[in-house]
C-alpha cells in the first residue's frame, strides 16, 4: 500500500506543478489536442467511460492506465472524486507509470 502513495503524491506533485488535466471533458481535450503524455483512469469508472478513454487512447497512442479509486485519484489532487486525468508532462508522466508498474495499475495494450 506504501508504494501505491508513491503514486499519488507523483499525481499530487504534477498536479500542483500544473501538468494534470482532470475530469472526463478535459482529459478528453488533452488527448485529443496532443498534450496528454499519460491517461489515468479509475479503476471503479463507469464501463462506458472506459471505454471511451480506451478507445481514444488507442487511436491518438496515448498510454492508458486503469488505477485507484476515484476518492484516491481526487485526493491527491485536492479535488473531491476524479474518474480520469491526463498528465501533460512527459518526466512525471514515466515517473508515475513506472511506480503503476511496479505497483499493479493495469496498463491496456492495444
Amino acid at each position: 500500500m506504501e508504494d501505491r502513495r508513491k503514486v499519488f503524491n507523483l499525481i499530487g506533485l504534477a498536479t500542483k506543478a500544473g501538468k494534470v488535466a482532470s475530469g472526463e471533458f478535459s482529459t478528453e481535450k488533452a488527448v485529443k489536442d496532443g498534450t496528454a503524455c499519460l491517461v489515468i483512469v479509475s479503476e471503479e469508472a463507469s464501463d462506458n467511460t472506459r471505454k471511451m478513454f480506451t478507445n481514444m487512447c488507442t487511436y491518438y497512442q496515448v498510454p492508458i492506465y486503469f488505477f485507484g479509486r476515484k476518492d484516491e485519484l481526487g485526493h491527491a489532487m485536492g479535488k473531491e472524486y476524479r474518474a480520469s486525468l491526463a498528465v501533460l508532462d512527459s518526466g512525471l508522466g514515466k515517473a508515475i507509470v513506472k511506480q503503476m508498474n511496479i505497483n499493479g495499475g493495469s496498463k491496456y495494450e492495444s
